[in-house]
């Protein structure tokens, strides 16, 4: 998948962050903490630890959330995400966002949350018959938390592009109902990763995850178990790259070489265990500094609590000033 909006090198606002439903993985790295690392040079970066969003699917479970929001912080500072740069805080703890959301909801039709494919997909997916009022307002509180902080530019998977639309729409309904205050926002779409039984994006809901702070052994493991062209029963056989979960991997952790693999994979040149050890070794070259950064931060916990409070002291700074202008924009300030 193509960059719908190119890195451009000046000082706008770029706002992301992930539900706190447990440890990031590969796929959160290639699909947007990759380009997180990137951006906290050239932006004003608000990377959110998303606890209210969690609740969407896991309200009945709310220690998930306590033990998640930490584990998550630490994934963040492990791939490069640097605390000088880029403002990491906890959502909850930003109760303008949760203002904004209910002022948003005024204008949203539940007709346009129900027809958003992303909710659709992930309702059928669990199974959801009837929507919970949060479940289905999940694009609207995803507005409030872009908007509260004028962000111009939002880095994500490609199955958030309609909750971004859905933004625009927001964004633009609002400025000009009351006054133009609000930002319209972009998406920068990051590249997809298959998970490891080829079946669907990496997730870990479905088990097809590689976590962040998985050993090297552990990643040897799950990628010898992962699937690959089930045609190929001989190390002679003709293979076919385009459906092989490995080969999709060599696209993206060894890029240079992936057109190679491609040529020998088609004409049998080289076997699957050959083929995933070259993978192993990519991820490795990958895994290898955030492993290391882990362990630093992993013996600093106070640090890691210091980082999340003074990030969310910041961010409620910022949310408020937003607030400010958006009851003086509706004219709801009215002690002013």
């Amino acid at each position: 998948m193509t960059n719908q909006t190119e890195i451009q090198p000046k000082q706008e606002v770029v706002l992301t962050g992930d539900r706190t439903t447990g440890k990031l993985h590969l796929g959160h790295y290639v699909g947007s903490l990759k380009s997180r690392v990137q951006l906290q040079q050239q932006y004003e970066t608000y990377i959110m630890l998303a606890d209210v969003q969690a609740l969407t699917t896991h309200f009945h479970n709310p220690g998930l959330l306590a033990e998640s929001v930490r584990q998550v912080a630490l994934d963040y500072l492990s791939v490069g995400i640097d605390p000088e740069r880029a403002t990491i805080f906890v959502q909850s703890m930003v109760p303008e966002i949760a203002e904004l959301t209910i002022f948003y909801s005024m204008f949203v039709s539940v007709s346009s949350l129900r027809h958003n494919p992303t909710v659709k997909h992930e309702a059928q997916e669990r199974g959801y018959e009837d929507l919970y009022y949060g479940f289905l307002g999940y694009p609207v509180s995803q507005a409030a938390d872009i908007t509260a902080f004028k962000a111009s530019l939002v880095p994500a998977g490609e199955d958030q592009i309609p909750h971004i639309e859905q933004t625009r729409r927001i964004v633009r309904r609002f400025n000009e109902l009351y006054a133009p205050v609000l930002v319209e926002p972009q998406i920068l779409v990051g590249e997809r990763l298959e998970g490891l039984d080829g079946g669907s994006k990496m997730s870990k809901s479905l088990g097809n995850a590689i976590c962040l702070d998985s050993s090297t052994e552990e990643v040897r493991t799950q990628i010898r178990r992962a699937k690959t062209d089930p045609a190929r029963i001989h190390k002679t056989d003709p293979g076919h790259p385009d459906i092989c979960t490995i080969y999709g991997y060599h696209c993206i952790f060894r890029n240079e070489g992936s057109e190679e693999i491609r040529e020998q994979c088609q004409k049998g040149g080289i076997g699957c265990a050959a083929c995933k050890e070259l993978v192993m070794e990519a991820i490795e070259e990958v895994m290898k500094p955030i492993r290391e950064r882990r362990e630093m931060y992993k013996n600093r916990p106070k640090d890691i609590d210091e980082i999340l409070m003074a990030g969310t002291a910041k961010a409620r700074k910022v949310a408020s000033q937003t607030m400010s202008e958006v009851r003086e924009a509706m004219g709801i300030d009215y002690f002013k």
